[in-house]
């Protein structure tokens, strides 16, 4: 890779930024049942987590033939009409997804020191998140959350792309946004495709946040978290890529 200057970083978030459970129905999700239990639903509380995991698994092998990405709102409208046995209303479903996203927020934790962290980044480099995501809303919330929102030139979701990664158009949007070079952005993330082999067949430099080092990576490339760019200088870790 070509020796260049890094001016920005483009920032996963699931994983990179903040850590949470990938499953979507290990959490307590009493809330979300409660709620269709109010609406009349038959299901018992296991069915229901069943049920979630048949729908999102239809969707998510639909995404990925082709990288499309799918919203929020499509999967909770069939777990709703089905839990229901009827069609669902469009105020139903909204509250589904509202109540479901926070029981599955349960699971997402900061890490101590990651504001400040972000904050030494955002003194030495343009930042911005690209993130796969099945809703608009919830990468920004959880960045106002952590007191970071404004540190941020961009926040690309791939619910608003229409693509998820590791698909160009995500890392085509952000350069878009950035209105910067490939030559002059560092991606950072903790999933080999979506991460590291998406953004570098775009020509962007890439690192890895891979304590076990299960990918095949070198371990120049290989981070344990996000912490250790704290007072690092990039250049030489591209340099060697």
């Amino acid at each position: 890779m070509v020796p260049t200057k890094i001016t920005h970083l483009l920032l996963d978030f699931f994983g990179t930024i903040v850590d949470y459970s990938p499953s979507r129905t290990a959490q307590d999700y009493s809330a979300t049942y409660g709620r269709l239990q109010r609406l009349g639903t038959r299901l018992a509380y296991r069915e229901f987590l069943t049920l979630v995991d048949d729908v999102f698994a239809r969707f998510d092998a639909r995404s990925a033939e082709d990288l499309s990405e799918f919203s929020m709102r499509e999967p909770s409208e069939m777990i709703v009409a089905t839990a229901l046995g009827r069609p669902a209303s469009t105020v139903e479903v909204d509250a589904f997804v509202e109540t479901y996203l926070g029981d599955w927020n349960t699971a997402v934790c900061y890490a101590d020191g990651m504001s400040d962290l972000l904050r030494d980044l955002a003194g030495r480099y343009r930042l911005a998140v690209v993130s796969n995501t099945h809703h608009s809303a919830l990468v920004p919330a959880h960045l106002r959350a952590m007191g970071v929102a404004d540190l941020f030139d961009a926040v690309v979701l791939s619910v608003d792309v229409g693509h998820r990664k590791p698909h160009p158009a995500m890392f085509r949007a952000a350069l878009e946004r950035l209105d910067v070079g490939a030559e002059s952005v560092l991606f950072v993330g903790d999933s080999y495709q979506a991460d590291y082999a998406g953004p570098r067949e775009q020509g962007i430099a890439a690192l890895l946040i891979d304590p076990g080092k299960s990918a095949p990576v070198p371990d120049s490339d290989r981070l344990q978290s996000l912490f250790d760019l704290r007072d690092t200088d990039l250049r030489p870790v591209i340099e060697a890529s």
